[in-house]
């Protein structure tokens, strides 16, 4: 009886190690946090390298915030859209008529800042090529030229696929929608023509550029905004991680604001008759750190 008892004694201290550690093995996450790089290579909607086009102005916006609605790691050039593994899909509503992502619901984050955070234990183990990240929403600054003075205007752009607004905030003003509103609406804000000067628009359909390098073997529906990037080696998840992931992911604003130079001055002028034209994000690396 003694020898069972100092068995059990013996035996407890290692029970509960082992609990502890797979308390944390369940708690071990996978964090994907927003950069925004105005050096990086600037992309068209098939991955090339491109310049801004003829007639057409840009610049590189200083970004507040962004929005993600979805989230899918995949394992090849050759995994169909939502066939990798998804981590993550944004609530969506049909309260304006046609399904709509529900911008109420929306999370947000900045510079070095955390979108997401996903627990390993709740998808599959796998070697994974290539993230994919459908972008919703994006808030920026960029310069205006106003009556002869140039100046800030605060940016806030809806480049998810179709977004439920009930109403959203750019700066300092408050615009109120209650209605669904298709990728490239946006809307400005300037104090430079009075305290909270709004002006809305609608880039053409199609205009918001997607970069997809493997758009040949892997397309993701027009309209949508799923940016792909590639990890510069296969990100390995073997299920029994005992530390978090950490994923950065880069995104490229080099000149990603472009406007119709309507006066070729290469300024962006609304007043003269200047108009959105595209505000997509120009490229994705995700990189582990």
């Amino acid at each position: 009886m003694k020898n069972l008892l100092w068995a059990i004694i013996l035996v407890f201290p290692f029970l509960g190690c082992k609990k502890a550690a797979d308390e944390n093995a369940d708690q071990v996450k996978i964090h994907f946090l927003f950069t925004f790089d105005s050096t990086q290579v600037r992309l068209n909607g098939f991955g090339e390298p491109v310049n801004v086009a003829a007639g057409h102005a840009a610049q590189s916006p200083r970004f507040n915030s962004m929005s993600a609605h979805y989230v899918e790691l995949a394992p090849s050039a050759y995994t169909p859209l939502g066939s990798g593994q998804v981590l993550y899909h944004a609530p969506e509503v049909n309260t304006g008529g046609a399904t709509a992502i529900d911008f109420n619901q929306s999370h947000f984050a900045g510079n070095n800042q955390e979108f997401l955070a996903v627990p390993i234990k709740d998808f599959a183990p796998g070697s994974y090529e290539w993230l994919r990240v459908s972008l919703a929403y994006q808030n920026y600054t960029v310069s205006v030229h106003v009556a002869g003075m140039m100046t800030d205007a605060t940016i806030a752009s809806f480049i998810g696929y179709n977004t439920y607004i009930h109403q959203y905030k750019i700066k300092d003003s408050i615009v109120t929608v209650n209605g669904n509103r298709l990728q490239g609406y946006w809307a400005f804000e300037t104090g430079l023509l009075g305290y909270g000067f709004v002006q809305t628009g609608q880039a053409p359909p199609g205009a918001t550029t997607v970069p997809n390098p493997i758009f040949n073997t892997s397309p993701v529906p027009a309209g949508s905004c799923v940016v792909t990037g590639k990890f510069a080696s296969p990100l390995i998840i073997s299920g029994n991680e005992t530390q978090d992931v950490f994923i950065t992911v880069s995104l490229s604003t080099n000149k990603s604001f472009e406007w119709k130079d309507n006066d070729t001055n290469g300024l962006f002028d609304p007043a003269n008759g200047d108009t959105v034209i595209d505000m997509g994000i120009r490229g994705l690396i995700p990189i582990k750190q």
